[in-house]
C-alpha cells in the first residue's frame, strides 16, 4: 500500500484528502503544518507527498527545498495543492521542482488522476523504464496534433486539469477542451489517461546518473 503525506494546515481540508486516499487503497498520513510535515516525511518516506503552499511554521516551498536538501527524500514525487491559482504561481511551483501543482478546490478525479500520474513515473523511473522530458511538446507533433494541441498535451501528461492548462497557456478553458477533442481524434483514444500513455512513449529520454527531475515548462508563445 502506498504512503502519501498529506501536509494541510486547515483540518476539514486535511480530513476531507485522507478519507479519499483511504477509500481509493492509499496509506494516508497527516500532517498540520509544513515543520511537522518535514519531520514525518523524514520519519516515515512516504511514497508521495501533498502539500500545501501557505502554512504556519514553514510553508510548501520551505518543505520542498527542505526536502530537495535530503538526499534520502530529493526524489519523492511532491504535488502542491493550494487555493493560489494564478499562472505566476503554478510556474513559480513547477519551477522549483515541484511535480506538479493543483489549485483548490480541486476534484476528487483530478487528484487521484495526478497521484495515480506521479506514482507511476516514480515506479518506472526506479525500474529505468524511462524518463520523460517535459522540456518541449516537440516529439508530440509525430501524432499528428497542431502545435497548440501537441502543448496541451504536453500539460495534460503531466495531469494538468483542463483549467490549469488554459492558465499556463493563456487561452480559454473551451479551447483547451476543443485540443483535448483533437488529441483523442487524432491518437483514437477515448481517456486522458489512454492519451498520457501515447505521450509518454514520445515523450523519453536516458535517465541522468543520478539527481531528481525537474520538471520544465513547455513554451507558452501562442500558435
Amino acid at each position: 500500500m502506498k504512503r502519501i503525506l498529506v501536509i494541510e494546515d486547515e483540518p476539514e481540508m486535511r480530513r476531507n484528502i485522507t478519507t479519499l486516499l483511504h477509500f481509493q487503497g492509499y496509506e494516508p498520513i497527516a500532517a498540520e503544518n509544513g515543520r511537522l510535515g518535514v519531520d514525518v516525511a523524514r520519519r516515515v518516506k512516504p511514497d508521495l507527498i501533498l502539500c500545501d503552499v501557505m502554512m504556519p511554521e514553514l510553508d510548501g516551498y520551505g518543505v520542498l527545498k527542505a526536502l530537495q536538501a535530503d538526499p534520502s527524500l530529493a526524489s519523492l514525487p511532491f504535488i502542491f495543492l493550494t487555493a493560489k491559482g494564478e499562472k505566476d504561481d503554478l510556474r513559480s511551483g513547477m519551477d522549483m521542482g515541484a511535480d506538479d501543482y493543483l489549485t483548490k478546490p480541486v476534484a476528487n478525479a483530478d487528484l487521484v488522476r495526478a497521484i495515480e500520474a506521479r506514482l507511476l513515473r516514480s515506479e518506472r523511473q526506479a525500474n529505468r523504464e524511462f524518463k520523460p522530458d517535459f522540456s518541449s511538446s516537440a516529439p508530440l507533433l509525430k501524432l499528428g496534433l497542431t502545435p497548440r494541441a501537441a502543448e496541451a498535451l504536453l500539460w495534460l501528461s503531466q495531469g494538468k486539469t483542463n483549467s490549469d492548462i488554459a492558465t499556463i497557456l493563456g487561452i480559454t478553458e473551451s479551447t483547451v477542451k476543443k485540443h483535448v477533442q483533437e488529441m483523442f481524434e487524432k491518437l483514437g483514444v477515448e481517456t486522458r489517461g489512454a492519451a498520457t500513455v501515447r505521450a509518454l512513449e514520445l515523450l523519453h529520454s536516458p535517465a541522468p546518473s543520478g539527481g531528481r527531475e525537474v520538471l520544465v515548462p513547455g513554451r507558452t508563445d501562442q500558435a
